[in-house]
């Protein structure tokens, strides 16, 4: 729990770009937490929370305190006979909570596979991938308050889930740090295989009647093929969000472009892929010097080696006007740019 002065991060952001903290710390508990937040250094500066760093793009130094959520342990801390309560500390790796739950037969997360960053995080942006989401296993979370360092329990509701979007991300932005979360998850498994490709990879898997370790496997493979390692490229993942647009606009573009695809959100909404649209556009596989869009997945944006944060989010904002251009839909970035 050392503090420390002009501390690269690169190792610490997925896009590898090198920019220096003022500040530097690593708690390993709620306790060196709360000890942390009252030396003067650290409660006198803005503060920013790391954890796997695989949601941020940094396109400057930060002037501040960078706190790294180290806070580790699985455990099963309830059950009933329909669920299972499992609570995980902030700084574990998100899939090591999903290979967990997969050991122990629990249902909920195997979509959620191999998603990049931690539990701590997770919430942040109500993660999701092929039609789950967090809020869909999440109980609730243990928060501790920058200002105060006083823990807080967040429940469902008060954690107002959206589209990779919660209370933490709004109002509540930078003055909480995760230290736990408890999910949910189900003794009684429910398989979601609908959405993106997973069907498809357990048929040619030969799969016909698949387990929650099945499906797994399915979308392990499906998002090795289609994303790029972050110790091999930097990047963050998704770029962007998958843009929601009424029905009535869809069916005109699609009166346009025929194979413009969607899926539903409600009875007025769909939502349209952004690696799709950034396609559509021909930014898929463009290197510009040192980085550009992953040759596999247009919502990619990568770091090939010494780009500056700044290029790439000039690169982010040309793909944005093109997309609106073309198609009048407006992208938004997923990742959080500083």
């Amino acid at each position: 729990m050392k503090l420390q002065s002009d501390i690269s991060l690169k190792p610490y952001n997925t896009f590898g770009i090198d920019v220096k903290a003022r500040y530097f710390a690593q708690f390993d508990s709620l306790a060196e937490l709360q000890v942390l937040l009252q030396i003067p250094e650290v409660r006198q500066a803005e503060k920013l929370i790391l954890g796997g760093g695989s949601n941020i793009l940094f396109t400057k130094d930060f002037n501040g305190a960078v706190l790294f959520n180290n806070i580790k342990g699985i455990q099963l801390a309830d059950e009933d006979g329909e669920y299972a309560y499992v609570t995980a500390g902030g700084g574990e790796a998100w899939h090591d909570l999903v290979l967990f739950a997969l050991k122990q037969q629990l249902g909920g997360l195997e979509n959620l596979s191999l998603i990049p960053g931690t539990v701590g995080a997770a919430p942040l942006q109500n993660i999701g991938a092929y039609g789950v989401e967090l809020k869909d296993v999440f109980h609730e979370l243990e928060a501790v308050e920058l200002a105060t360092g006083e823990p807080y329990i967040f429940d469902h509701e008060a954690c107002r889930f959206g589209y990779r979007d919660s209370i933490f991300k709004n109002e509540a932005k930078g003055k909480y740090v995760v230290t736990s979360v408890t999910l949910r998850l189900n003794k009684t498994h429910c398989l979601n295989t609908s959405y993106g490709a997973i069907k498809e990879v357990l048929q040619e898997m030969k799969i016909t009647e698949p387990t929650i370790q099945d499906v797994s496997v399915a979308v392990c493979a499906i998002r090795m093929s289609k994303l790029p390692d972050p110790k091999e490229i930097g990047n963050a993942g998704s770029f962007f969000k998958n843009p929601e647009i009424p029905i009535l606009q869809f069916e005109l573009l699609k009166s346009k472009y025929p194979s413009i695809p969607a899926y539903p959100v409600s009875a007025q909404t769909v939502k349209v892929p952004a690696g799709w649209l950034i396609e559509q556009c021909g930014w898929k596989g463009k290197v510009i010097n040192n980085y550009g869009v992953h040759k596999n997945q247009a919502l990619v944006l990568v770091n090939y080696g010494g780009a500056a944060g700044g290029d790439i989010q000039s690169l982010a904002q040309e793909i944005i006007q093109s997309v609106q251009e073309k198609f009048g839909i407006s992208l938004h970035p997923e990742v959080n740019i500083l």
